[in-house]
């Protein structure tokens, strides 16, 4: 009953999973965002150079409890880093693992921002119908050769599925391999987790590496306000770390990070910073 009064009791969907509670609502989401447009005087004008953006297709994510949180990609930290890399001339490609419609944790949106909105609207086609990594990864990766970088966003739909897809693992080696940015924010470094031998059949590449990230500790605390309805069943950063990799941050901040060819963010406080250095570390680099 106090959970109820003080609002932090998750609101159930009627898809029978849960969204956050109003007080998290509250604490960790806003009608409007820092997004502001640059005009990158380097902009690329080569329309060959793309960038792969990986979503989720996933929506519900189970908890300790086996209540069902509502995931899916964050908008913020999905919209705002494509936006710059948009405003720097790149061409935006959507892709799920299977080609399903990307999951968006529409309790996030923001709704009152006009810039994002129309460009959510742009692209709400290309969401709905996507690319399908699986076919992407069959074909040899046709026409590979016009991506310079993988953007991963975040959301908790991030750990549904594609730590374990070894379709998604080939992609990150490929990636990896051929020295292309890799792009990713908050829980999107879950992804990371598919490059396990077990997964994709081959090394673990990015042992000795630095990350921005979610850290496990403010997951494990956000069944507190409601945020999620159930402890998480596992925690990517534990994961992570056993592979000999290191956040750098210890609070869901706009902690922004570069290694190497690597660009992680630690939240959708980081998504506007985030997508900035993305667009100039390509920019920088084509």
């Amino acid at each position: 009953m106090l959970k109820k009064l003080l609002g932090l009791n998750p609101k159930p969907t009627s898809d029978g999973a849960y969204s956050p509670s109003n007080f998290a609502l509250r604490m960790s989401t806003s009608d409007k965002t820092n997004y502001e447009q640059v005009s990158y005087s380097n902009k690329n004008m080569d329309q060959n150079k793309r960038v792969l953006v990986l979503c989720t297709e996933e929506a519900h994510l189970p908890t300790a409890n086996g209540k069902q949180f509502s995931s899916g990609n964050h908008p913020v930290e999905t919209l705002l880093p494509m936006m710059h890399l948009k405003d720097a001339g790149f061409e935006l490609d959507i892709f799920t693992p299977t080609g399903k419609a990307a999951k968006i944790e529409m309790w996030a949106m923001p709704k009152e921002d006009q810039k994002v909105m129309d460009f959510f609207n742009e692209y709400k086609t290309k969401l709905d119908k996507p690319s399908s990594v699986a076919y992407f990864v069959k074909e040899q990766f046709i026409s590979a050769h016009e991506y310079v970088a993988i953007l991963i966003p975040g959301g908790h739909g991030a750990i549904i599925g594609l730590p374990k897809d070894p379709n998604v693992g080939k992609l990150i080696h490929w990636a990896h391999d051929q020295n292309k940015f890799i792009l990713s924010i908050c829980h999107g470094p879950a992804a990371f987790l598919s490059l396990e031998e077990e997964v994709s059949g081959k090394a673990f590449p990015f042992s000795g590496y630095s990350i921005a990230a979610f850290p496990d500790k403010m997951d494990k605390q956000l069944p507190m306000i409601g945020y999620l309805p159930g402890q998480l069943t596992w925690f990517f950063g534990e994961k992570l770390k056993k592979h000999g990799m290191t956040i750098v941050n210890t609070k869901a901040d706009d902690t922004c990070h570069v290694d190497r060819r690597l660009i992680t963010a630690a939240s959708p406080k980081a998504a506007n910073a985030f997508g900035k250095l993305c667009a100039q570390q390509l920019l920088a680099h084509i």
